[in-house]
């Protein structure tokens, strides 16, 4: 008798409004679309779908550590940077575009038992790269048994 394994994909939405630059922690909203599938074993892929937000994997314990990327981020690609062309929507625009560059639209993370397998200290954020309030909408794919 040979058992077939049946393999789940699905892939769900949801949005984050931000308040401006920042990281803004999304795992429980992934955890969340993960627990929505009857999938134990798989991947998980987190997906942004903008060109001037990105996703990290980053400390999620405290608080100041996103900070100090922030800070970082700020001195690498500064707004008030020279020579940009591309500022049709501000001084922000080809700076957030650059950043998000550097980091990565997409994270995937393995599932084991029907939970991301994170760190003890990892959590999964959107990286707001604009100064001002936006609505970004976050693409979550499940593929698994």
């Amino acid at each position: 008798m040979t058992m077939q394994t049946v393999m789940i994909s699905k892939t769900s939405f949801f949005s984050v409004s931000t308040k401006g630059k920042g990281l803004y922690e999304i795992t429980a909203k992934v955890q969340k679309a993960l627990e929505e599938t009857p999938m134990l074993e798989g991947v998980v892929t987190v997906f942004v779908r903008h060109t001037s937000a990105s996703l990290v994997i980053f400390e999620n314990a405290d608080s100041s550590a996103a900070r100090d990327l922030e800070t970082f981020f700020e001195r690498l690609v500064p707004e008030d940077g020279d020579g940009y062309v591309h500022t049709h929507e501000g001084p922000d625009d080809m700076t957030s575009h650059i950043r998000m560059a550097l980091t990565r639209t997409s994270e995937s993370v393995p599932v084991s038992g029907g939970r991301m397998v994170l760190g003890t200290w990892q959590g999964i954020f959107l990286f707001e790269h604009r100064r001002a309030p936006h609505s970004r909408q976050i693409s979550v794919n499940v593929l698994g048994r």
